[in-house]
């Protein structure tokens, strides 16, 4: 098969079965990068863990320092006073009224946040929600009753760490156009917040692999030690 002229490139910067720390990581992901627009930068964590076990179904939050880069839509769920303080902090949609939009496979969001008296409405889209991952959830903060707060978070960089079906997570850490230290610094939030969430049930290695890349850019493995 015929390597692209790019893909050429990028086989004389790197190593593909070369593990790195995470400042060379960084620096190789910015290196390799060919496309003019500013690309996402995301982390692949590849865990020892059966998430079939409730206890090993990794679900939780952290705050990036330098937050995703991203502009993350939020739609809040809630009636009464509760809309002000959604409205006043910053959300983009808010009020119950969206339940109808949702029904009809309106999914112009990036996040769900709900009071818990919504709940037992919004649980009647599970089937809708659940696969696009917007389902509100206590473990990741978006059922509450502090809405200011979770939406303040959200747009400030908070991030959901779930693992898949196969074991993986997968999450964005960041733009091809941070500087070094700032994508050094995301990343590092996560390492180590997946760290923490070993359960005790695992057997053997944890954390099995770790790779990181922008969104055309290739796969560079990031070395996590005998963890």
């Amino acid at each position: 098969m015929k390597l692209t002229k790019n893909r050429k490139k990028l086989s004389t910067k790197f190593n593909r079965d070369e593990s790195y720390t995470i400042e060379e990581a960084v620096k190789l992901v910015k290196s390799t990068k060919y496309t003019s627009f500013d690309e996402s930068v995301d982390l692949a964590i590849n865990l020892g863990v059966d998430p079939r076990h409730a206890d090993q179904n990794i679900r939780l939050t952290t705050s990036l320092p330098h937050g995703t880069g991203k502009d993350v839509k939020v739609l809040v769920v809630t009636q009464g006073p509760k809309e002000k303080d959604a409205k006043d902090a910053g959300a983009d949609y808010v009020g119950k009224e969206f339940l109808e939009k949702l029904k009809t496979g309106w999914d112009d969001v990036d996040k769900i946040v709900a009071t818990p008296d919504m709940m037992p409405e919004l649980g009647k889209l599970g089937k809708v929600l659940g696969p696009k991952g917007l389902m509100p959830n206590p473990k990741s903060g978006t059922v509450t009753t502090d809405i200011s707060g979770s939406v303040r978070d959200l747009k400030s960089g908070r991030i959901e760490l779930r693992v898949e079906k196969n074991g993986i997570v997968h999450v964005q850490c960041g733009k091809s156009s941070f500087d070094d230290s700032a994508l050094e610094q995301n990343v590092k939030t996560v390492l180590e917040t997946i760290l923490k969430a070993k359960p005790a049930s695992v057997k053997g290695t944890y954390l099995k692999k770790m790779t990181i890349s922008s969104t055309m850019g290739p796969g560079i493995k990031i070395d996590h030690g005998n963890i």
